[in-house]
């Protein structure tokens, strides 16, 4: 087994981190009390294991039911900006260096904020924790599957419109059966037009086709999730045998893969961790990151995410260093950063570990 504090120190990239799951316990009562939103407890291990507790029980249900919470806390520019804030300085605890955040700003708008002032509040919190931390960031909006087409328009063109200032794509997520991506359409065709990034929740409680829309019908550069693409290949063990069209496309294409190990175990996207796909993507050569999902109600750190990699599938240092890569390789930033944040903090930072705790090669 790797040691704890050296996968913490790894240098990481997070790639799928939902605002509204991630906040603190201690932030959750603190806004509570301000705006008068009742919770269940208020002391923060209760609080915290009411959060998790649909992730430990795997009933979706329990999980989702959670953002409610979360979501009447975040309804003031005061509180999306710390909530961003706070984001970054975890961020920096468990040593990402670079993290994109999405959330949808249609639900943080019931107490009459508009949408570019709810944009603009989480800007700022992120740009407060960047200069605190050095952590570099980038912010996509999403758009919620069960609302109209024409909302979901709305988000895509509020996204272009702050591309320059820190806006990094577009997703849409929420329950994916009976709300096929495609119904969207518009919105991902006006992203597409403006040279813009997409990801797009898929194949996570839903099938193949839901893989197969994000990608050929919308446009998708990246998948949030994926795991149902082992729909898709015949398997003997974690050596794939056969692949239909859509995995290769997959494979071939590069397209990211957003891996949740402990989300889709607590959500039921994987009945437990040894069944969990990741393993088949990643030791057959698809682009796979590892990512969090949510912080809050997963009970989880993308160090920890690491840390089940390792205990599950034997991942060794000079793998974890590679799905670092593979995130930075997919993210959402032009090429420059790219590369340098690879060479210049990635790479350099996974040399003196090595230096430091005296491994002259990962192994």
């Amino acid at each position: 087994m790797i040691p704890h504090e050296i996968i913490r120190k790894m240098p990481k990239v997070e790639l799928h981190d939902h605002l509204d799951g991630g906040l603190r316990t201690s932030t959750v009562i603190d806004l509570a009390r301000k705006y008068d939103v009742a919770l269940p407890h208020y002391e923060e291990s209760s609080l915290q294991s009411w959060f998790d507790e649909g992730c430990r029980l795997k009933s979706l249900t329990l999980y989702l039911k959670t953002f409610a919470v979360t979501n009447a806390v975040m309804q003031t520019e005061e509180s999306l900006r710390r909530v961003a804030y706070e984001a970054v300085l975890d961020w920096k605890l468990q040593n990402i260096v670079y993290g994109e955040i999405r959330f949808a700003p249609v639900l943080h708008t019931a107490n009459g904020l508009t949408l570019d002032q709810v944009v603009q509040a989480v800007l700022s919190g992120l740009e407060d924790g960047k200069r605190e931390t050095g952590v570099h960031f980038g912010l996509i909006l999403c758009a919620m599957r069960n609302q109209s087409a024409n909302v979901s328009l709305d988000i895509a063109k509020l996204a272009v419109a702050y591309r320059d200032r820190g806006v990094v794509g577009f997703d849409i997520a929420g329950d994916e059966s009976g709300n096929p991506p495609k119904a969207h359409l518009d919105a991902f065709q006006y992203i597409r037009n403006k040279n813009f990034n997409i990801t797009i929740h898929a194949g996570e409680a839903f099938g193949l086709d839901s893989i197969w829309q994000a990608i050929q019908v919308c446009g998708a550069h990246r998948i949030g999730h994926g795991t149902r693409l082992v729909d898709d290949m015949t398997l003997d063990g974690s050596r794939i045998e056969s692949m239909g069209d859509l995995a290769h496309f997959v494979q071939d294409k590069r397209i990211p893969l957003e891996m949740c190990l402990s989300s889709n175990v607590g959500t039921g996207a994987a009945k437990d961790f040894s069944s969990h796909p990741f393993p088949v993507f990643f030791r057959n050569h698809f682009r796979v990151s590892l990512c969090t999902d949510n912080r809050l109600m997963s009970n989880t750190t993308l160090t920890k995410e690491m840390e089940l990699a390792v205990e599950h599938y034997g991942l060794s240092l000079k793998e974890l260093e590679k799905l670092s890569v593979n995130a930075m390789k997919s993210a959402f930033v032009h090429q420059e950063e790219k590369l340098s944040l690879i060479y210049e903090t990635i790479k350099k930072q996974c040399a003196d570990l090595r230096k430091e705790y005296g491994y002259s090669d990962w192994n």
